[in-house]
């Protein structure tokens, strides 16, 4: 099968809400195409929704490292590492995401994040 149709049938698979199928097609279609940013995105973004955090990890790590100023790939790693419990080292990713674009969702996890890494008394 041709690497395109097995990137569709990929998020087909994620809409389906099957992203542990989806990150296995991703993984095939990732290592023909290593550079390719949006794969490797919708690769950390299957990572992500089957809670293989580490492996999402890496993968956005390489995409805030490829292109700095990616605030999607910056506010998914923020929100993977307060997944894993490292909240004081997913805020800096979230507030910059959310100091890049003023996205409702943004917003919403530095609050969550300030609040849990600095709790009321």
């Amino acid at each position: 099968m041709e690497l395109m149709d097995e990137y569709r049938r990929a998020r087909l698979l994620m809409e389906l809400g099957k992203p542990a199928e989806a990150a296995r097609i991703l993984e095939a279609v990732m290592a023909a195409e290593p550079g390719n940013s949006d794969v490797r995105l919708r690769l950390a973004l299957a990572y992500f929704a089957s809670a293989q955090l580490t492996k999402a990890e890496a993968h956005l790590r390489d995409l805030v490292a490829r292109d700095p100023s990616d605030h999607y790939a910056h506010h998914i790693l923020g929100r993977t590492l307060e997944r894993q419990s490292r909240t004081a080292e997913a805020l800096p990713h979230l507030r910059l995401a959310d100091a890049m674009a003023q996205i409702t969702e943004y917003r919403t996890a530095v609050e969550r994040a300030v609040t849990s890494v600095t709790p009321n008394s």
